[in-house]
């Protein structure tokens, strides 16, 4: 599996043959260095370290900035680790950027949805409510009701779906199409909605 950073810009639409308007988000792709090669004889596991956006050396811990140093890179805001084939194609130092996708293929998208704070259980579970207002129900409509029995077991299991924070989460979705591939911008254009707002992190991978 090999993959990428990247930064989710926005929205757009193109449209295909046919005239059908398609959604897409535009995605900065790197460039991306690795930062530190992970070997089994030192680590216990292979894998890659990218490292993508640059970060002013003031806002950088002394560890961080010999850490970056070694690798010959500006220190970095995001860090990921690649498994698979992928990291026996790369050495430390070494850039990958956007050429590492075509048109037309398909990726795994992970990224952190959007956060939208305390919520009650209609917006965050999507329940019903009481649906009507008789019967003196005046401020009973969105509302949980009952959470369990009083005698037996005489307290709330774990897990139940009540009012909470909501989003903020890791989401991947899988199985995004690849409309267009810009090399000199590092830009991909890819087909339907990416979690998270405008300027986010994202993690782009594709099984080889």
């Amino acid at each position: 599996m090999s993959g990428i950073i990247g930064k989710k810009i926005g929205m757009t639409s193109l449209f295909d043959e046919q005239g059908k308007n398609i959604p897409c988000t535009v995605v900065l792709a790197g460039p991306c260095v690795v930062t530190q090669v992970r070997t089994e004889e030192v680590d216990g596991y292979k894998a890659v370290q990218l490292g993508f956006d640059d970060k002013k050396e003031k806002s950088t811990s002394q560890a961080a900035l010999g850490h970056f140093k070694k690798a010959g890179t500006t220190p970095k805001k995001k860090l990921v680790e690649f498994y698979g084939d992928f990291v026996d194609t790369l050495s430390l130092g070494q850039t990958v950027d956007v050429t590492l996708f075509e048109e037309g293929e398909f990726v795994d998208i992970t990224g952190t949805s959007k956060g939208k704070g305390f919520q009650g259980v209609v917006k965050r579970h999507g329940f019903g409510g009481v649906g009507q207002s008789t019967h003196g129900q005046h401020n009973r409509l969105r509302a949980p009701g009952s959470i369990g029995a009083g005698s037996d077991p005489s307290r709330v299991f774990k897990g139940m779906r009540m009012a909470g924070r909501m989003g903020g989460d890791q989401v991947t979705v899988q199985n995004l199409q690849i409309l267009k591939v810009d090399t000199e911008k590092n830009l991909l254009v890819i087909k339907g909605a990416l979690p998270g707002p405008k300027n986010s992190y994202v993690v782009l991978r594709k099984w080889n």
